[in-house]
């Protein structure tokens, strides 16, 4: 005797070896031997044997026709033997009661179940709707189906290219689009950022990366809403100062000026004065809301996404030949030992006369021509000329302050390589489209005009942050526990050193218009200024307060996406530089091992990092000249070939000089994470993968 039993929804046949009241031992074809419980008993039968009634009972059950067996069905609960004689014929042998099992069970949508052999016919309306929504699904896979062969034959479907981003990015993994993409790159065996661009979906490298970012990060549009610009308070007094800006030609949101008073007296006056938004943007305002949500500016070679609205900038911004807010910290300086003796912080309105554009001045402000007032340079402009004694006063002291920060740090700053500009030609602050010719150039750091403006940044935020720890006034510090490796800076509430830097604290607070942190601080510095002792009472942030520590934890990944974004812009418009310059072969430093027996080199000239392959390994320091190969523009990707070391070995070392913010670079090539999975198993939603082109 054989019996049919239902083992966790699976259909199982085998001999019977023993039978009790409740349950049966039954052995199964493939010798195994399992205890069946008499409930799960669906059938018992001589004949045929077990796997051949399985097998009839598969091929009956393709042949019943669902609709006719619905039409059969009493409206009552039955069982299938009952419904296989109404079918069949009233004499319904074994194979075919077996296969109406099989049909039944495989049709939930016509016949639900109502326990172990038993069921009930669905109504007709679930019914219709069930088969609609199967019709449904029959398209939607013959649509993935025909776009799939699109994407194999090299032809990207309109609705996959309109969802581009968000398929590779963050997908709905049950969409068609999806499933498509999916597909196509199982059938083709490729790579689906591969096939994408094989089938013309990303037509442009730079608008890949553009849409990707802001797909990532403004999704709803760089644009601004329309808000009201709010006027700074009327009654700012008017500083007694003839203050000036040094920036880049690019800069609008000119946070920082400078001021110098009582030169040859003894006793000089540094005024270091800072836009100041703060003044009339509220916390918890629309204007505030904004520039939370955006957290900073973000650059870009050619282009830039502001923090505020245009309108808020121009009120705010030091323009040249008006009377600005600021927020200004005077500092009082012994002339003669360059000692600072004492500071004070005002707000108020503070007279701009020019702004110097650094870019168009470096070749004339040298640390020649502010030593020595003898050297004379043709077309210098005249309010340069007026501004020579202060700005050499000023190198002086920032010479002296970087000194004195230097034995705090316990080690000369090392900044070896050069700072790069890019230019894009005709572009003129209009989105870029990847087309432009970009024009690179080198400026060195620590440049005069640089250093000035860095020490006195430096000045303002670690006198401002000591200020706040003074009052009790929470503020977000940037600190750095030592120099030791791997010890990273680190924003937090309390005012701890930056090692770093060489200094007590340091708060951000002198870009208010281009970094939120720094609007936050000067809240809480206003207040300080407004309130004195009591500020900690008026400060718009409390002790420990947590919305400090969401806006710290927001802004450290904003900031670092944005900075990441401008590294990988300028790596692509490095690249695009090499092809319009049609270079194949440039000199480079050896400045690390990198992967699969490759070594890392750094171009003399250009801001990129790079592997190179060769027969030897090189020590760090060693100069070679490399070939270049292919271009990737969409994972900004280009490996080189040794041709020859340009250096002697003898004299070689492995102590080249290690820069300070070495390997900032060398992350930004690589493998494209991408969210889609071809390896996933059907119907399944999680996961995801990096694109395998690159190494």
């Amino acid at each position: 005797m054989h019996a049919l039993f239902d083992e966790a929804g699976k259909f199982l046949a085998g001999r019977i070896l023993s039978e009790a009241e409740s349950s049966a031992q039954i052995e199964l074809d493939s010798g195994k031997r399992v205890k069946v419980k008499a409930a799960n008993i669906l059938l018992k039968f001589d004949k045929p044997a077990p796997a051949e009634l399985l097998a009839q009972a598969r091929e009956i059950a393709a042949g019943v026709e669902l609709p006719l067996a619905w039409e059969f069905a009493p409206e009552e609960e039955f069982g299938f033997a009952e419904l296989a004689r109404d079918y069949f014929s009233a004499q319904a042998p074994v194979t075919e009661q077996a296969g109406m099992l099989v049909a039944l069970f495989e049709a939930p949508h016509y016949f639900r179940r109502a326990g172990k052999g038993r069921f009930r016919k669905a109504s007709a309306e679930v019914l219709q709707q069930a088969l609609a929504a199967i019709e449904k699904k029959k398209q939607i896979q013959a649509q993935i189906d025909a776009w799939a062969a699109e994407l194999v034959a090299g032809t990207c479907p309109q609705p996959v290219r309109e969802q581009l981003y968000k398929i590779l990015f963050r997908p709905d993994k049950n969409a068609p689009e999806y499933k498509a993409v999916v597909e196509a790159s199982r059938s083709a065996q490729k790579a689906p950022l591969d096939l994408l661009q094989a089938a013309g979906a990303i037509d442009s490298s730079y608008q890949f990366h553009w849409k990707r970012f802001l797909f990532d990060n403004f999704p709803k549009g760089t644009g601004f809403p329309q808000l009201a610009a709010p006027q700074p308070p009327a009654d700012l007094p008017l500083a007694d100062v003839q203050a000036y800006s040094i920036d880049d030609s690019a800069t609008t949101e000119i946070d920082d000026a400078l001021s110098v008073q009582g030169l040859g007296t003894g006793t000089v006056t540094l005024g270091i004065h800072i836009a100041a938004p703060g003044l009339a943007i509220q916390p918890g305002g629309d204007l505030d809301k904004l520039g939370r949500t955006r957290l900073s500016t973000v650059y870009m070679p050619g282009y830039k996404i502001t923090m505020l609205p245009d309108e808020v900038v121009q009120i705010y911004t030091l323009d040249e030949g008006r009377a600005n807010p600021a927020v200004s910290l005077y500092v009082t300086i012994d002339e003669a030992t360059l000692a600072i003796t004492a500071t004070e912080t005002r707000l108020e309105r503070v007279p701009v006369t020019v702004n110097l554009r650094h870019d168009q001045l470096d070749h004339i402000v040298t640390e020649e021509w502010l030593a020595d007032p003898t050297i004379q340079h043709e077309n210098t402009p005249q309010a340069l000329l007026d501004l020579r004694e202060q700005l050499s006063f000023l190198h002086r002291l920032a010479k002296q302050l970087k000194a004195q920060r230097e034995v705090v740090r316990g080690k000369p700053e090392t900044f070896n390589r050069p700072d790069y500009t890019f230019r894009l030609a005709g572009n003129d602050g209009a989105e870029p489209n990847g087309s432009e010719t970009v024009d690179i150039t080198t400026r060195k750091r620590g440049a005069p005009l640089d250093l000035i403006v860095a020490e006195a940044a430096i000045v303002a935020n670690s006198t401002w942050g000591n200020m706040l720890a003074e009052h009790g006034v929470p503020g977000i510090y940037r600190s750095q526990a030592s120099l030791a490796p791997g010890v990273k800076v680190r924003m937090s509430t309390k005012a701890l050193p930056h090692a770093g830097i060489g200094v007590k604290s340091y708060a951000w607070a002198t870009s208010p218009l281009r970094r939120y942190v720094d609007l936050v601080n000067q809240w809480q510095i206003i207040a300080c200024a407004r309130h004195g002792k009591t500020a900690a009472l008026a400060a718009p942030f409390k002790p420990k307060d947590a919305e400090l520590f969401s806006i710290i934890s927001s802004f450290d990944a904003a900031y670092s996406a944005y900075n990441g974004y401008q590294a990988g812009m300028e790596r692509f418009w490095t690249l695009k530089y090499l092809q319009q310059n049609q270079i194949t072969e440039l000199e480079a430093t050896v400045f690390k091992e990198g992967p699969n027996g490759s070594f890392l080199v750094r171009a003399d000239t250009l801001p990129l990092v790079l592997p190179v392959l060769g027969a030897q390994q090189l020590p760090r320091g060693a100069r070679v000249r490399v070939k270049l190969g292919e271009i990737d523009e969409i994972t900004l990707d280009v490996a080189g070939t040794l041709v020859a070391r340009l250096d002697d070995p003898l004299d070689a070392s492995d102590d080249g000089p290690v820069d300070e913010d070495e390997g900032d670079e060398e992350a930004v090539a690589g493998p494209i994470a991408i969210a889609v999975d071809v390896n996933e198993a059907e119907g399944e939603g999680t996961g995801g993968t990096a694109d395998n082109r690159a190494p």
